[in-house]
């Protein structure tokens, strides 16, 4: 049986615990504007002078909305007035806000972090919460939080802070630890030594009104809070009361609420277990990539004009090519066969691989695809087979179904669950 053929096999995965990332940027307002500055012919980044983002200085009422870490060094805080941050540092340079500019730099990040998966959250302007459960493909969640982190700097020129985690509120509480340009972990062992020593204010969803009254009751860490009895904290606070006790304990069965929005372009790679230079493995791992790929695209009615085939290997080097499609499609079959022809071509023989991934770009809408009397028949009969297992995949989820390459693959290379 080759990787093309269409055979399917069934299986159950157990107690899968949820994989989930929280992309923060770093003083995303002050940080946008030094790079848009910098494309704009600047030579100064206003991220390395005493600088901020305000309001009108004309005014005593304007407020710093943003801060260098040179302007932090002088003492100035987020929410003070230009007045009081100009008396702190006199040379200080203040730039207006751009709401307009934010929102395409946040539009930016949220194209590129779509490559990684469908489910993600806005939290804000800045802070985006990730469902990486079923989109690893054996990789690891911290591989994808560093990936990501590289990336954003090198692809966007801003820098993120990257919260990694199995529930959201440890994942943002990991992504705020040390700052900037970081990824820290937040696993429930970690909880103890990482979160419990914190004070209580850092905990999130306490209001102001209620710190004081835990420090009336001793409690004046995470830590305190966590072994304060949970009865005790629902009779002085109510509901509130056992979701702060839970919190602390680093309880949250929230889901990463999610709306669809059609990407510009789909991938997905993986950080090897081990290094490869076997080219067959190399070819299933590229079959399981190629599947989650082409769900996504088949699951928004996007077609793919362009596939783009990524190898790194052991020494760090990264190889790209991609080639045009005859036709736009979603077909798992069409593409991989386009995909492997790639890696084919850029693959040097024995060379040790620690990196494959594979993308497609320039999507049209299903509809605009204009089919010839010849390709029809091939294509509406490769379309009804994806179609079922793409019916599969969401009513009993994504990893219930698999092609026999992929597995076959997993069992090879002894790829992770996830």
């Amino acid at each position: 049986m080759t990787q093309t053929n269409i055979c399917f096999i069934m299986y159950v995965v157990i107690n899968m615990q949820k994989q989930i990332l929280h992309v923060d940027v770093n003083n995303a307002f002050l940080s946008w504007t030094a790079v848009d500055m910098l494309k704009q012919g600047s030579n100064i980044d206003i991220r390395e002078i005493p600088a901020v983002i305000g309001g009108d200085e004309s005014r005593r009422a304007g407020i710093v909305l943003a801060k260098s870490p040179k302007a932090k060094m002088f003492g100035i805080s987020t929410g003070e007035t230009l007045y009081q941050a100009r008396m702190k540092c006199p040379r200080l340079k203040v730039y207006p806000g751009n709401y307009k500019m934010y929102k395409q730099y946040s539009e930016k990040l949220y194209q590129l972090l779509l490559q990684y998966t469908d489910k993600i959250e806005r939290f804000s302007i800045d802070e985006c919460f990730l469902d990486m459960t079923n989109t690893l493909l054996g990789d690891t969640l911290l591989n994808k939080a560093y990936e990501i982190n590289k990336r954003v700097k090198k692809e966007l020129g801003f820098t993120v802070n990257v919260g990694v985690a199995h529930n959201k509120l440890l994942a943002k509480m990991a992504s705020d630890f040390t700052k900037p340009d970081r990824v820290h972990t937040l696993f429930e062992e970690e909880i103890p030594s990482k979160m419990w020593p914190l004070p209580v204010s850092d905990l999130l969803m306490l209001g102001r009104k209620t710190i004081p009254k835990l420090y009336n009751m001793r409690i004046k860490t995470i830590g305190d809070l966590a072994k304060t009895d949970k009865t005790l904290m629902i009779k002085k606070f109510g509901k509130h009361g056992l979701m702060m006790w839970e919190y602390a304990n680093g309880i949250d069965n929230s889901e990463v609420n999610y709306k669809f929005e059609k990407p510009k372009g789909i991938g997905n790679s993986t950080t090897l277990p081990v290094d490869i230079s076997d080219i067959p493995k190399l070819e299933e791992v590229l079959l399981a990539l190629t599947e989650q790929v082409t769900y996504r695209l088949r699951k928004y009615g996007l077609l793919a004009n362009v596939v783009n085939v990524q190898l790194r290997t052991k020494d760090f080097e990264d190889k790209t090519h991609q080639r045009k499609l005859v036709q736009a499609t979603s077909s798992t079959k069409d593409i991989y066969i386009q995909a492997k022809e790639l890696l084919h071509e850029m693959y040097k023989i024995g060379t040790p691989i620690r990196l494959i991934g594979m993308r497609v770009d320039n999507l049209i809408e299903k509809d605009e695809l204009q089919l010839s009397f010849f390709n029809q028949e091939n294509t509406e009969k490769q379309d009804k087979i994806d179609k079922v297992v793409d019916e599969l995949k969401q009513k009993y989820g994504y990893n219930t179904i698999t092609r026999a390459g992929k597995l076959h693959s997993e069992e090879k290379i002894k790829l992770k669950d996830v």
